[in-house]
């Protein structure tokens, strides 16, 4: 397992991948392939089902360029002292599922969350270049530990659901989904028995 075995410094003999976001070039995201496991550097927006309702709604905008950019599907636990942010596990991607395709349609280069995505994500993520990245279930506290800072919160009414701007290094996800397709969640049946 990855985060056993290679440990968040990604030490343990692996040589993993490092995606840097926002990306420069939509065609590195080609790079990473269904089923490798890689590390996140740089900025992340977070935006759970509230967010992506009210957007839907016409009631508020991103308060960021979707273009390039990462969102991760997180509602953060209050900060402890000492530490920019709290513990933040994923969410059920498949929430979002309803809204994602045209965000990908209008740049968005990847979304970190937990759980299988649609048909309509996942073609929408071929057509557009984009990955679908898994974050580990039962991990929130270390991927608190893996955010360096908070530069930006938006929308503070919504508590946990606002949208925060975080900055993080050696932030592990296993590529859920990738630029031509590729997809964790699709099983082939290798049985051939008939009954």
């Amino acid at each position: 397992m990855f985060i056993s075995d290679a440990g968040v410094t990604g030490s343990g003999g692996l040589n993993l991948k490092h995606l840097k976001l926002p990306i420069t070039d939509k065609g590195v995201l080609k790079e990473y392939k269904a089923g490798e496991e890689i590390f996140i550097e740089g900025c992340l927006y977070t935006a759970r089902d509230k967010i992506h309702s009210l957007i839907a709604k016409n009631e508020i905008s991103w308060p960021f360029l979707l273009e390039n950019n990462g969102i991760f599907y997180t509602g953060p636990t209050p900060k402890k002292k000492g530490f920019p942010f709290g513990s933040c596990g994923p969410t059920t991607s498949g929430r979002m599922d309803q809204h994602t395709p045209g965000l990908y349609n209008e740049g968005l280069a990847v979304t970190v969350g937990k759980g299988p995505r649609s048909r309509e994500v996942v073609n929408s993520i071929k057509k557009n270049g984009g990955l679908y990245l898994v974050a580990y279930g039962g991990c929130g506290a270390l991927y608190g530990s893996c955010v360096i800072s908070v530069n930006a919160v938006w929308f503070r009414n919504l508590g946990p659901q606002a949208v925060y701007r975080i900055e993080v290094k050696n932030f592990p996800v296993l590529v859920g989904i990738d630029a031509f397709g590729g997809n964790i969640f699709e099983r082939k049946d290798t049985n051939n028995n008939k009954t």
